[in-house]
Formats: C-alpha cells, structure tokens, sequence
C-alpha cells in the first residue's frame, strides 16, 4: 500500500472507531461486535506502525497508555476552579434563593446535578483535539495528566466535526464506577495486592500514576458539567450540557431544571432516596443559576460563584446490635478494637464491623457487647460507632474492658505517657508486627517490590520462608515454585493460589531491582517507630550513611531540622537494639543502599541560619531538587511564608496568594537566577 492510500485508510478507520467509542462509551448503543472493534482497532495498529510518520497522539490506538510521566508539570488554569460553597440543611438552600432573588429581582430557573464523588478535571480542546487535561490542584494551577486522562474511554480524543468553538475548556469529574472497582479490589486481593480503600481514592491514586499503561487498565469514567471558553454558543447552562452531550462528551442524565426551591428540594429529596441503587458514588447535589446572563451579573466571591452551591447529604447512620469486640494488632504493635456487627445495609453497603478507635473512645461511649449502636459511613466510606443506645441495654449487661495482653502472642500490653494507644512491644515475635513491617518494607514509596503484596507476603510468612526483612533475599526459584495457600472467595468457595514459574521470576526480579533504591526510601522502609517518609529523607541527607545515622547521640538528632526528642528517642531505640543491626548487616551483605550517592553532606554554607519558601515551576531544578541544594547549603526549608522567612524563590507559575503574603510581609522575592548567585552558581 503506498502512502496517500495509507493515510486514507487510517483516516477512515480513525472515524470509524471513534464513532463506534461514542455509541459504545456514551450511547450505550453499540452497532458492531467487540470483536469486529477489536479487529478495525488491530488494522489501524499495523498500519501505524507500517507508517510511523502518520501516528498521532489522538489516535484511538494510543488509549493503551504506555507514556511513563517522571513528574507531573504544573499548570496554571486559564480560568481558576474555584470551589462551591456547602450546605447541609434545607434552611441554608433557602438563604442562598434568597440571596440570588435579592441580588436578580427577577425570574430565574436552577439546573441541578449529581455531585459526583470523584476528582475534578479541566480538559482544553483545540480545532476539536483534547490538548491537555489538568487536575484542579490548588483551583490556580494543577497538574498536567493529559497522558493519563487519554487512556479514559469516556474522554473524546477527537470531536467529530460540529459547531464547537475553535478553543474550548470543559469541566468534569473523574470517578470510578462501584462495579469496576469491586472487580479491580477482587483482582488485587487474588494477585496479593492490598485493595483501594474507596473509589475516590483509587482514582486519585490512579491519575498521578507514573505509567499511563497501567492507568488505561483501571475502570475510570467521566461525565462533564461545565464548558468555558470565548464565544461560546448557548443562553442557558442547561443548553450548553445538551451542546457538549451532542459534541461526544459524556453528561450524566439525572439532572433536572428547577423553577424555585421548592422543586430543587423535591429532587435533593428524591435523589437522596435512591442514590445507594447508583453504579457511582455521589456526596450531594450541586444547584447552579441557568441563565448564563444572570451568572455573569452574580458574579463571584474570591473563593466559589455566588451562583452556585453544593447541598452535601449527612453522613448516612443506622443502628445495629454490637455482637463482640476485636483487637486488630497494627505493623507498630499499635492494638485497635473493632466491632463486629449484625450486618445491617448503610450507604450502599453491607456493614459488619465498625472501628472504635483505642481505648478512650470505648470507655467514652461506654460500649458493651449486646449493645444497640449508631453507625455511621465517615466521608460515606469507613464505618465507626458513634453513639450507644443505652436506653436498650439489658439489665445484666457488664463493662468491657480493654485488653492487657496482646491477642496474637500474649505479650503484656504498654502505653506511653502522652499517647492514647496501648501497644505490644514484641516487635520481632508479634506475627501482624513481623508480616505489617515486611509489607510496609516493600511498599511503593519505600522498597517498591511491587510483584509482591500482602497475599503473597502472608503466604512466606506461613510457609515459614521469611520471618523479617532480610529474608526476602535469601529466596530463590526453588523456594519458591509451587508455594500454594487455599482461601475462601465471598462466594464461600474454597480456591487455590500458586506459585508459578512467572510469578516466581517477578518476585525474584522485583527483589533484585530494590537493590538500586535510594538510601533515604531505604530508611523509610525500615519501619523505625516515628519515622515517615519526609523524617527519613531529613536523617539521610543529614548523615549521609547508615553508619554514621547509627553513631548519632539523642543531642545530635535534635540538632537536625524537624526532629523532635520523641523521634531521636525512636532512633536511639532502634540501634540499640542488636537484632536490627544484624538485619541491616545482612541486607548490607546483598547489596540494599545504606548510603546515600549524592555529594557531600553540606556543599557550602552560603544560605547558612537562612530559611527559604519555594514556589512554581523552575527550568534548572526539579521543586525538590532546589529544596535540596538550599538544605544542602546550609539553608532551611519552609512550607509557609512567615514573618522568619528570609527569601520567596519564585518560579513560573507561583502561586499568587504566596506572593500577596510575601509582599505584605516584605519577604524578598528572587527568582531562580537570583537564587544560583546567592550559592554562587
């Protein structure tokens, strides 16, 4: 084929496809097979790749991802994404008509919509091509993701042709839906992975994911609600969503246009009713003013419009009976009570357990086994007790007390002054401390093993092949082949989870590629009591070496920014204690990086008793990379601006009420060629 019949053909296919996405992502009207789909979409493949000079990032073979994004660029919205203003009770709806009828004395209508319970997005279009997309951040600037937002279905990559503006903006939220979500939990729970806490969550998670191939693998959908730009066609917000419904973008269809209060409480009422039959998650209703006039007249407060506001549902609460009481022991022995429940429908959801924090807040709400509690769905996702009916308790009912020894290895329980949990401290023989601290140890942002998981974890631990840290060096192809565990599914099927040759090989190289993570995650992943991830990145690039960490007295560490005499303490502790210098022997033996490879310690003192406020984007320096070489010149780094803070380093793009608080402080304000010239770069 020559290549005028070539690009021909790719065209064609191209329209075709993205005409078979619309009916199938937005019509739920499909005209041909997934398998007719799939072979178009394999013909365009070929043909792109038997013509490189004709790919483009818009085409529908390009949704598989595969952009790895090393950092995520921030960008400042040309029009800012303020926030709506919330309310919870019919008498505030009120005020805010009131407020619209005053400030209009005149008719007005309101369209009201789902609040869909996702992560904002704004996605630009130019000549009817997404261009970019970009979170809402701080409503001033947000991050570029548009590698990742290309891989959603549900996101027009090209507009077919219309009578849309040349430049436009549209507004929407990314949500992941309960079913695709349930089905990416149950997947990650059989391949040993922890699952998402809820669906905002792990789509929040997902849009800052590094890999846009793995992003296209997640069940993520859009709908839009808003469209900006100049010249824009429609009297009406109503109008405008039918425009971008008819454009190829996806607009949820419970909506509904309100002539008054009345009728937006009828369907705040109605929607509220039936919103746990959604395939979504929905926190409120959102009531805006329809007519684009009469938004343009009330204008806007510095922070949300004044024609628009959010009606937030409470918290969903039901009563159950509290059958019994649990002690859950955490990977720093921390011991928590949960509740287990009569299983009662909430929010959506079957509720069988509910937390009840530590031991104040049991003895606060006075709980007893046999009692009749309120739960509730905090942020409608994690159960807890927040009240006990103690009219219903019987008369025989006793007190319950908070246990004294560990429920996993009978180890006497301790607290320390100042701290509301009680503790086991038998970090090294308490099997949930041993098994929390080898899956915290692998984690992304320590370790990153990610072709391990807590299933898998709790399989070597039971096999009896690792008992800590170290020993995860120590496997081999050997060890591992074949290693089985049956589990039971929620269908109450019994299933059998093997290792097989790939898994294997996986393990065994995701243990090998750890051996290149970088001192300060190393530290991390130790699990010293106290110390996170920013505490770890302090030590490691104060002491430079694990060595010279171990040799540092409790007076030293206090010497170093944002360490505090409990965190030297938990250091101290910790290397006084043998066993843990034999474990980082041994992971010193297999080559894990105990120190750190950037320059010495302290470069200059140039910036010395000096403390510094970043800000924007900068074109030598990634934003932690000039945060180190302040530290690393003696300089100190403050998230805030104050009255102590001697200089603003101002990139492009720096947030303005950082500069409105400088200037009215009289903090000097350097941008980055200033900023080389105090280190003498």
């Amino acid at each position: 084929m020559d290549k005028q019949k070539a690009l021909a053909r790719i065209q064609q296919l191209r329209g075709e496809l993205q005409a078979h996405n619309y009916r199938y992502y937005q019509l739920a009207a499909p005209v041909i097979s997934d398998f007719e789909f799939d072979q178009l979409l394999r013909e365009l493949e070929m043909l792109e790749k038997e013509f490189p000079e004709f790919l483009s990032p818009n085409s529908p073979t390009q949704r598989v991802g595969g952009e790895i994004t090393r950092e995520f660029n921030s960008v400042r919205h040309k029009y800012p994404m303020l926030s709506l203003d919330n309310t919870y009770s019919e008498a505030e709806l009120r005020e805010f008509d009131n407020r619209v009828a005053r400030l209009l004395a005149g008719p007005y209508e309101y369209v009201c919509e789902l609040k869909i319970d996702g992560v904002s997005i704004s996605l630009i279009y130019e000549n009817g091509a997404l261009v970019q997309a970009i979170t809402r951040g701080d409503g001033i600037q947000g991050d570029d993701v548009t590698a990742n937002v290309k891989t959603i279905h549900g996101v027009p990559l090209v507009l077919e042709r219309g009578d849309y503006p040349v430049s436009f903006e549209v507004r929407g939220e990314i949500f992941m839906p309960r079913a695709g979500f349930d089905r990416m939990n149950r997947q990650r729970e059989e391949d040993g992975e922890q699952p998402f806490a809820n669906p905002r969550n792990a789509t929040a998670g997902t849009l800052k994911t590094q890999d846009s191939k793995l992003v296209a693998r997640r069940p993520l959908d859009i709908f839009v609600y808003f469209l900006l730009g100049e010249k824009i066609a429609g009297d009406s917000h109503f109008e405008r969503l039918n425009m971008l419904r008819k454009w190829g973008f996806k607009v949820c269809d419970i909506k509904s246009r309100c002539q008054g209060i009345e009728e937006v409480i009828r369907f705040i009422e109605e929607v509220g009713e039936s919103r746990s039959q959604l395939d979504f998650d929905i926190d409120g209703v959102v009531i805006k003013v329809n007519a684009i006039d009469q938004q343009n007249k009330l204008g806007f407060t510095s922070k949300s419009p004044r024609w628009a506001i959010a009606y937030k549902y409470k918290a969903e609460e039901a009563g159950t009976r509290l059958i019994s009481i649990d002690f859950q022991v955490g990977r720093t022995g921390t011991v928590t009570p949960v509740a287990n429940l009569e299983p009662v429908f909430l929010s959506g959801t079957t509720v069988k357990r509910a937390t009840l924090h530590n031991a104040d807040v049991m003895a606060a709400l006075d709980v007893r086994s046999g009692d009749t509690v309120i739960i509730e769905k905090g942020g409608e996702i994690i159960p807890k007790i927040t009240a006990v009916d103690y009219s219903a308790r019987s008369a025989d009912s006793r007190p319950f007390a908070f246990i004294s020894h560990c429920p996993e290895c009978g180890t006497e329980l301790r607290r320390n002054e100042g701290e509301a949990a009680w503790y086991c401290p038998n970090e090294t023989g308490c099997p949930p401390q041993i098994k929390g601290k080898l899956v915290h140890f692998i984690a992304r942002k320590a370790m990153n093993i990610d072709s391990l998981g807590e299933g898998k974890i709790e399989m070597l631990y039971d096999s009896g092949l690792v008992r800590n840290i170290a020993d995860l060096y120590d496997l081999t192809y050997d060890k591992l082949l074949g290693l089985e565990k049956v589990i039971t599914g929620e269908d109450g099927k019994e299933k059998k989870i093997s290792f097989r040759e790939k898994t294997v090989q996986n393990i065994l190289n995701g243990l090998e590629n750890s051996k290149s993570v970088p001192f300060e995650r190393v530290l991390f992943a130790l699990g010293i009591r106290f110390v996170g991830e920013t505490v770890a990145k302090k030590l490691a690039r104060h002491y430079r070496s694990i060595d010279n960490l171990s040799r540092a007295t409790a007076d030293e560490l206090v010497t170093v920014d944002e360490i505090g005499e409990k965190i030297a303490g938990s250091v101290i502790n910790f290397f006084a204690d043998q066993r843990n210098n034999e474990l980082i022997d041994r992971l010193k033996g297999v080559g894990i990086q105990f120190q750190s490879s950037e320059g010495p310690m302290l470069q200059t003192n140039e910036l010395g008793g000096k403390t510094f406020v970043v800000s924007g984007v900068f074109a030598s320096f990634t934003r932690d990379g000039i945060k180190s070489v302040i530290e690393a010149n003696g300089g100190k780094v403050s998230s805030s601006i104050s009255s102590k803070t001697d200089f603003v380093v101002a990139g492009e793009n720096m947030g303005p009420e950082k500069r409105r608080k400088a200037e009215s402080l009289g903090v000097k304000i350097i941008n980055e060629d200033e900023f080389k010239g105090l280190i003498g770069a």
